[in-house]
C-alpha cells in the first residue's frame, strides 16, 4: 500500500511471499519492521507486536489460515535470513 509516506515494508518482503496466503508480507506485517500501522510507521517487531495481537487484521489472517497459520516464529526466522 502506498500513501503520501511511501510504501509499506511489508509490500516490499518477498521473503515471506506466500505466507499466510499473502503477497509478500501483506498477510504478515507484524513480523515486518516499520510497517504502516495507525497512519504512521511503525518500529522493531518486539516493540510492535502487542499492537499487533490485538488487530482485526492479525485476529482475521490467524482465523481464516486456521491450522495453515504460519505461526510467527517461523516467519520471523525467514526473515531473519540473509538476503
Amino acid at each position: 500500500m502506498e500513501s503520501e509516506k511511501g510504501v509499506c515494508p511489508a509490500v516490499m518482503e518477498r521473503r515471506l511471499n506466500g505466507k499466510n496466503s499473502g503477497y509478500n508480507a501483506g498477510r504478515s506485517c507484524w513480523v515486518v519492521a516499520g510497517t504502516m500501522c495507525g497512519n504512521s510507521p511503525q518500529g522493531i517487531f518486539a516493540l510492535k507486536f502487542g499492537s499487533c495481537a490485538k488487530c482485526e487484521f492479525y485476529r482475521m489472517v490467524h482465523h481464516e489460515e486456521a491450522d495453515n497459520f504460519t505461526m510467527t516464529t517461523l516467519l520471523l526466522d525467514i526473515i531473519a535470513e540473509p538476503g
